[in-house]
C-alpha cells in the first residue's frame, strides 16, 4: 500500500472531524486534537500524509456531554460505535468509543470482520477519555495496573488473540488473564473499567492519563493545565481545537516531534487494504 493516494481517506476523516466539531460548538463542549492528529496539526497544518486514521480526546465531563447529544446530532452516514456495541455487548475489541464513517471500507472480509459485525470495517475518529491520575507514585502504579488488568481480562471475549508482539513473560500474563477473563461476562468487564477509570475523580492531584487507551500507551502522562483548556489550530481548511499545552503533550508522547520518522515508516498502519471511499 505504500504510496497510494489518500486525498479521499483524509476528505472522509475531516468530514467527520468537522461534524464533531460543530457538534461540539454547538453544545459548548470542548475536544482535543490527540496523537498524531495533534502532531498533524502542528507539524503539517492538517493531516500527517501517510496516516489513515484521526484521534481526538475529552476530558471526562467534555466526554459524557459528548455522549448524550452525538447519537442525535451525527448525519446519517457517521455513527457512534461505543465498545458495547459488538455482538449484543459479548465481545470485546477495545474500550474506545469511535465515530465511523459508514461509506468507507477499510479490511477485506475476513472471520475477524464478520465476528465485529462489519462494524470495524470502516474509516473512524478515535475518542479517548482523560481522566484524573493520583500525584502518588504507588497509588497511580495501582490505578494503571487495575486498567492493564481488565483489558487483559476483556481479551478473553476478543475474535482471537496475537502473541506475536508479547514477550514470553507477557505471553504467560496475557494468556492467564484472557483465560480467566473468559469467565467474566463482558458487562462486567465494562463496568469495572469505568470504575477503575473515576476511581480518582474526587482527587487534587494536578496529572490526567487517558484511561481507555491500550496497556502499552498507558505511560503517557498529562498535566491538568494542558488539556483542561483548548486554542484553536489550523487543520486543512479549518480550524480545530487542541490542548492549551500541546507542545507539551506532543512532547512527551513523541519527544522531538517536528523531527519526521523513518522513510520505510511513513506508511499508513490502520487498514490492511486499499481505503475504499464511496459517494
Amino acid at each position: 500500500m505504500e504510496g497510494y493516494d489518500l486525498r479521499e481517506v483524509h476528505q472522509a476523516n475531516l468530514t467527520i472531524l468537522k461534524e464533531i466539531d460543530r457538534i461540539c460548538r454547538k453544545y459548548k463542549i470542548k475536544y482535543l486534537l490527540d496523537a498524531g492528529t495533534l502532531l498533524g496539526a502542528v507539524r503539517h497544518k492538517g493531516f500527517i500524509p501517510w496516516d489513515d486514521d484521526a484521534d481526538l480526546a475529552f476530558t471526562r465531563a467534555n466526554y459524557d456531554a459528548f455522549l448524550k447529544v452525538v447519537r442525535r446530532e451525527l448525519p446519517s452516514e457517521m455513527e457512534l460505535l461505543e465498545p458495547g456495541d459488538f455482538r449484543g455487548g459479548k465481545a470485546f475489541y477495545d474500550f474506545t468509543a469511535r465515530i465511523i464513517y459508514k461509506k468507507s471500507r477499510t479490511h477485506e472480509d475476513s472471520p475477524e470482520m464478520d465476528f465485529y459485525e462489519g462494524k470495524l470495517n470502516h474509516l473512524w475518529v478515535d475518542l479517548f477519555t482523560i481522566d484524573e491520575l493520583p500525584e502518588n507514585k504507588a497509588a497511580s502504579t495501582i490505578t494503571l495496573l487495575l486498567h492493564t488488568v481488565i483489558y487483559g481480562l476483556a481479551m478473553g471475549h476478543r475474535y482471537k488473540l496475537d502473541f506475536k508482539k508479547y514477550s514470553l513473560a507477557n505471553k504467560i500474563a496475557v494468556g492467564i488473564l484472557a483465560f480467566a477473563g473468559k469467565l467474566i461476562p463482558m458487562k462486567v468487564l465494562r463496568k469495572l473499567q469505568h470504575m477503575a477509570a473515576l476511581k480518582d475523580r474526587r482527587g487534587k492531584s494536578g496529572l490526567r492519563y487517558y484511561s481507555n487507551y491500550q496497556p502499552d500507551y498507558l505511560y503517557v502522562t498529562l498535566k491538568k493545565e494542558w488539556c483542561e483548556e483548548t486554542v484553536d489550530l489550523e487543520f486543512e481548511d479549518t480550524k480545530l481545537m487542541a490542548p492549551k499545552g500541546w507542545h507539551e503533550v506532543l512532547t512527551w508522547i513523541y519527544g522531538d516531534y517536528k523531527e519526521l520518522p523513518p522513510k520505510e515508516k511513513r506508511v499508513p498502519t490502520h487498514s490492511s487494504t486499499k481505503i475504499k471511499i464511496y459517494p
